[in-house]
């Protein structure tokens, strides 16, 4: 009987010891080498990588500050006739000052007061836009390309002489604007900005009344500051 127990015991001691080394070699399986020179072994990686959080300057109902400097490219079409452009003056500045809100990672809402200025001559153009807007923006923590479109008033004034036109108007208008943003921490940033100013005011002038094209397109190099 005694010798019937040993028996049996001595089996399940050989077949405990077979399981357990089944089971450390299947775990040494699943969670792969440590040190492969060593023969040592880790726990596997996490099934999934962390969740990346969203850039600081992406959060969500965050304002921010900018400022834009740069150069104004008047339109090219002709003076010519009485729905004419600002063909022949000289590439003229102009400014920005704004105020915005990053109401998602992918979409801010900018208001903007600036002014531009080109002349030809003794002949000159002067245009303060005042507008509201939004940015359709790819996020990014360092480079963040964007989209712009807005609309607003523009207190115009030109004088002309070519086409006797010495007069100031207040018209409604529109932009669209294409850019990026180079974060330098999550506060403040670089940006750079092409926009487009379309606007178009009628001016009392040498044939009776003249509709003139009084935008262009700023290149802007500026700055835009969380709060």
């Amino acid at each position: 009987m005694r010798k019937h127990l040993a028996l049996v015991l001595a089996g399940l001691f050989v077949a405990a010891t077979a399981a357990t080394a089944v089971a450390a070699e299947y775990d040494r399986y699943e969670r792969g080498p440590r040190y492969p020179d060593r023969g040592e072994y880790a726990p596997p990686p996490p099934r999934r990588g962390a969740e990346v959080p969203p850039p600081r300057h992406a959060q969500y109902g965050q304002p921010y500050f900018f400022a834009h400097v740069g150069t104004f490219s008047p339109n090219d079409d002709t003076r010519d006739t009485a729905s004419g452009g600002l063909r022949g003056y000289d590439t003229g500045g102009n400014f920005e000052l704004g105020i915005g809100s990053r109401v998602s990672p992918y979409f801010a809402v900018d208001g903007t007061v600036g002014g531009y200025h080109a002349s030809h001559g003794s002949d000159d153009v002067n245009v303060v836009p005042v507008t509201i807007g939004g940015r359709l923006i790819i996020p990014h923590p360092v480079i963040e390309p964007y989209l712009g479109f807005g609309l607003g008033l523009y207190a115009t004034g030109l004088k002309d002489a070519y086409r006797g036109i010495d007069g100031n108007k207040t018209n409604f208008g529109g932009y669209f604007s294409v850019g990026a943003d180079f974060w330098l921490n999550p506060r403040v940033a670089l940006n750079l900005e092409g926009k487009y100013h379309g606007v178009t005011s009628t001016f009392d002038s040498n044939l009776g009344t003249d509709d003139v094209n009084l935008g262009g397109w700023l290149m802007n190099l500026g700055v835009r500051v969380a709060f």
